[in-house]
């Protein structure tokens, strides 16, 4: 008689099987500058505008949050006139050695080889290249031959929670496996030198350039916080908010000023429901993961969840400390509070905003 009930055994194992994020690691640029000492160079650019509006660019940098910012180019060469080719040239070179030094790290801390890697995505909207930095890390440092590569482009800020809801999906299915989630970005290959506008200013103002890796894993021995639920959530009618045009100089931002006003008229419908269909409140979260889009996003979001008795300090002091770095930036938040080693049972709601207009989720058990 043939035997039916294994098939269903390892069906509900796989129903009760966890994804959990096992290391996280950042990687910063060697180039660095506090706001302080960018300010010079500001004035250099801005040296043919009027004064009063010089005044007011000036007092956006400093007032932006911001204390200090790394990148893959020495400040020097961001406020010189290159074309887009050669700030590409230098995007490719740079993010492929952040992508590996973060790897590495994640690694490490995991105590796994890269070949302990069945699957790997990488995150990055602020150059193009190809093949995609995955292949580079493949080959440099000799991966499985047969991973399963995923290069997540074009989603912005949104997208290094978004890598991880993808490889929470792949593990989910496939039990014993690990993945990988690199996000590398570089905001100051995209500054536009004759671009004088709002956008660009205060996209230089908040922006730096970064790495993280975060190493997931369906193994039943590895340990970590759980991913309990993910979703993602899409504003209707917002494309036109936030992204990129390609334009011939590069990549010109674009960054719409009523983007905290929509995130607050959204919030309750990104957050409340998705902690409902878990039979949670907000009461029932210890930690905030949120992604520090800016210094006025960050305000909209800390009355937001103030008036329910949570803070988002760390949110705040990753802004401070590096700036904005596109997708990596959450990563840092997370990294954080996984050095914090926090208490069995403790829950995180990770929370990220990006072009689409979207807005990320996932909810964590420790």
């Amino acid at each position: 008689m043939r035997n039916v009930g294994k098939p269903g055994v390892l069906f509900m194992k796989k129903l009760d099987m966890k994804v959990r994020i096992t290391s996280v690691a950042k990687q910063l640029p060697k180039y660095y500058r506090e706001t302080k000492d960018i300010i010079p160079f500001v004035k250099l650019w801005m040296q043919d505008q009027d004064a009063r509006f010089q005044r007011k660019v000036i007092k956006l940098f400093e007032g932006a949050g911001v204390d200090k910012r790394y990148s893959i180019m020495d400040p020097e060469e961001v406020f010189i006139a290159t074309s887009f080719e050669e700030k590409n040239n230098i995007y490719a070179r740079e993010v492929v050695k952040l992508a590996e030094q973060s790897l590495k790290k994640a690694l490490d801390k995991a105590q796994l080889k890269a070949t302990d890697i069945d699957y790997i995505i990488t995150v990055s909207c602020t150059g193009i290249m190809i093949p995609s930095m995955d292949a580079y890390l493949i080959n440099s440092l000799q991966m499985k031959q047969d991973i399963v590569r995923l290069p997540v482009t074009e989603m912005g800020c949104a997208a290094g929670v978004s890598g991880i809801i993808y490889a929470k999906n792949f593990l989910k299915a496939n039990p014993n496996k690990r993945a990988v989630v690199i996000a590398v970005e570089a905001p100051t290959a995209t500054f536009q030198l004759d671009d004088y506008s709002m956008t660009n200013i205060v996209s230089a103002a908040i922006f730096g350039d970064g790495a993280s890796a975060v190493i997931l894993s369906s193994y039943e021995e590895d340990k970590g916080p759980a991913i309990i639920d993910e979703a993602m959530y899409h504003f209707y009618d917002a494309t036109k908010m936030m992204g990129f045009n390609l334009v011939n100089t590069g990549l010109q931002m674009i960054l719409d000023k009523e983007v905290p006003q929509k995130i607050s008229d959204h919030f309750p419908a990104i957050v409340h429901p998705f902690l409902e269909r878990n039979t949670l409140t907000i009461e029932d979260i210890d930690h905030l993961i949120f992604h520090p889009g800016g210094k006025k996003i960050v305000q909209t979001v800390e009355g937001l969840f103030g008036v329910l008795g949570k803070n988002i300090d760390d949110t705040k002091e990753v802004l401070r400390l590096y700036g904005n770095m596109s997708s990596a930036t959450v990563l840092y938040v997370l990294e954080r509070f996984m050095d914090k080693n926090p208490a069995k049972g403790e829950r995180g709601l990770m929370l990220s905003f990006g072009p689409g207009f979207s807005a990320q989720r996932i909810l964590l058990e420790w």
